[in-house]
This record gives structure tokens, C-alpha cells and sequence, in this order.
């Protein structure tokens, strides 16, 4: 049964993501916009990336989107169309558990993962990481468990040395039925993973309180009487506004016990059902428009990358266990209504 994709702003027949298409072409971010194609016929046989089946680049997934976001994208598809030579349309998915369900069908191929898409889409062997979002030089971040200095808790983390100095299961028992402060619902280090953590211990925790942010918990440690105790990414405490409000915050609040970096950042993802010659080819392009200074605008007005290195998909492995362990529907962690 053949396809049909009509390039129109925010509609699609074929797929569930609309494809972009550039009203009147203008100069964007010192590149000329691509000249809109016209309706294509898709022939889901035919080899990927040809006019009849081009390559699908989805932006990073959001409800409302500016002009500048869709001219970048149709932009970035160019200059990958250029350094590939093959073809590439682009769509613009609302949530990203529409993404998420494109790459399964076969109406992506190349598109921005948070750590839970990207885990639920490479656990169905939807999608292979190309890229991994650095911040700081670092593509993986960890966990910390806090509390105040003077309460009960033994520190089982050694400021010194930079490691904990007892295994999680005996480091975290001690907050068996005690009340834990997170950030929110969503946050991997401020509530999903640190989760994982404790019920892979076999630690039961107290209700919980949700403070909407990670410096907030430090803040609710700090103030006592909130909760008794807590976790944020590694090292939340040093926030500027923090150490502003408590110079002595850093002694104030102790670290019990902390993970490795094991938390990934957002990753750009390809379809794994694309051959390996169009998965190097998209990761050589890619690489190269980040090297000028106007493909590097490109990519962070796109995905908000302003650094990135090839992926090393073992690296997320530890991630989804903890993941798992939380017990919570990571479905409903994606970015969605």
C-alpha cells in the first residue's frame, strides 16, 4: 500500500508527525532555507533516503514551536542532505511519545531522545544512539543522597577520598520509613533513579514531599522540619543562589551516599532499521556541521545541543535498571498531553 507525504506547515497524511515546510524562503542563521518539496510519493521499498523514501529529521519534541525552530530544522536538513546526499524531509512531533511511536512505525529516522525515550525505544529496538548531549564535557551525571549534618544519619560518602564507602543497601537502610524531600515527578536525579536506587536496596521510604526543584530540596534539608532527607544530581548544593542564601550550606547539608554518572543526557537518535553506511554518513555529517560556527547555531536552536560526542549506548545500561527498578510507568515519564 503506498505513502503519501505533502510538505505543509504542521500537516501530514502519511505519518503522525507533520512535516515542515518553509513559507517564504528566507536566510536563516547565515544559511539559505531549502526550497520546499513538493508532495512526494513514499515508497516504503525503495531504498532509504531517495527522493520516492526520504530520510524523516524530527525536531526536538514540543507543543508550540517558533518559526525560527522551523526554519533551523529545515535548515539542519538541508546541510545534512548536502553532506549525505540523501534525501531528508522534517517534522515537527508535539510530544515525544509521538516520536517515540514514529520511530517504532517507520515515520522517523533521525530525532532527539530524552533518557526514558530513548530507553523505551531502544528496548524495542526502535533506534540506535548517535549522539550524546554533553554539558560540562560530561554525557552522564549522578545522584546524591543528602541530609542535614546533625541529624541521626551516618555519612557513608567520603568528601576526601570522592567515594562512598559502603554498598547502597547498608548505606541507605537507615532511611527505612523516613521522609524523603524530591524534586519533581519527572526529574531522573531528583526522584526517578534516586527511587531505583532505594527499592533496589529493598529501602521502604516515608511520604514523600514534591518541592519543584532540585535546589528547593537542598533548601528543604537545610531548613529542617520538611522531610529527612533527600537527592539531587551531583552536586546541587553549589548552585550560585544557594551558596549566595547559605555560605555554609556545603556543611550544612552532607552527602550520605552518591551513584556514579549514570544518568545520561538527551541523545540524537537514528532508526536502527537504517542501514549501517546511513547511520556513519548521518554521524560524520553531523559531526562536521558542528564544527562551524553557523552549523553549531543550527543544532542548538534545533535540539539544544551545544556539544555532543558519538554515543556509547553500554552507558545507559546501568540507567534502565535503576529506571525499572523505580517501578513507576516510564511511559508516563515521556514528554506528552
Amino acid at each position: 500500500m503506498k505513502k503519501f507525504l505533502v510538505i505543509a506547515l504542521f500537516v501530514i497524511t502519511a505519518c503522525n508527525l507533520p512535516l515542515l515546510a518553509t513559507p517564504t524562503p528566507t536566510p536563516t542563521l547565515g544559511l539559505p532555507t531549502p526550497t520546499p518539496i513538493a508532495t512526494i510519493q513514499v515508497q516504503p521499498t525503495s531504498e532509504p533516503g531517495t527522493e520516492a523514501n526520504p530520510l524523516i529529521l524530527a525536531l526536538a519534541p514540543s507543543p508550540t514551536r517558533s518559526q525560527t525552530a522551523i526554519d533551523a530544522a529545515n535548515a539542519l536538513a538541508q546541510e545534512l542532505e548536502d553532506a549525505t546526499g540523501y534525501q531528508i524531509v522534517t517534522v515537527a512531533p508535539a510530544y515525544e511519545a509521538d516520536l517515540v511511536e514514529d520511530f517504532s512505525i517507520g515515520n522517523a529516522h533521525i530525532g532527539l531522545l530524552t533518557p526514558y525515550g530513548y530507553y523505551l525505544a531502544s528496548e524495542n529496538g526502535d533506534v540506535n544512539a548517535l549522539l550524546a548531549k554533553l554539558r560540562d564535557e560530561q554525557a552522564v551525571y549522578g545522584v546524591q543522597f543528602l541530609a542535614r549534618y546533625d541529624s541521626n544519619f551516618k555519612r557513608y560518602y567520603d568528601v576526601v577520598r570522592d567515594e562512598n564507602t559502603a554498598e547502597a543497601d547498608e548505606a541507605l537502610a537507615q532511611f527505612t520509613n523516613r521522609k524523603p524531600c524530591w524534586s519533581d515527578p519527572f526529574s531522573p536525579s531528583g526522584y526517578v533513579i534516586p527511587l531505583g536506587v532505594l527499592k533496589q536496596a529493598g529501602v521502604r521510604i516515608g511520604e514523600a514531599a514534591f518541592l519543584e526543584g532540585q535546589g528547593t530540596v537542598v533548601r528543604g534539608i537545610y531548613s529542617k522540619g520538611i522531610c529527612d532527607f533527600g537527592a539531587t544530581y551531583t552536586d546541587a548544593r553549589d548552585l550560585p543562589i544557594l551558596l549566595q542564601d547559605y555560605p555554609d550550606v556545603m556543611d550544612r547539608v552532607m552527602v550520605i551516599w552518591r551513584t556514579p554518572a549514570i544518568i545520561p543526557y538527551e541523545q540524537i537518535v537514528v532508526a536502527s532499521r537504517l542501514n549501517p553506511e546511513i547511520k556513519r554518513s548521518l554521524l560524520r555529517a553531523f559531526i562536521d556541521i558542528m564544527g562551524t560556527e553557523e552549523g553549531r547555531a543550527l543544532i542548538q536552536t534545533v535540539y539544544g545541543i551545544d556539544e555532543f560526542q558519538p554515543a556509547d549506548e553500554s552507558q545507559y545500561q546501568e540507567f534502565g535498571r535503576l529506571l525499572e527498578a523505580s517501578g513507576l510507568d516510564i511511559y508516563s515519564l515521556l514528554n506528552q498531553p
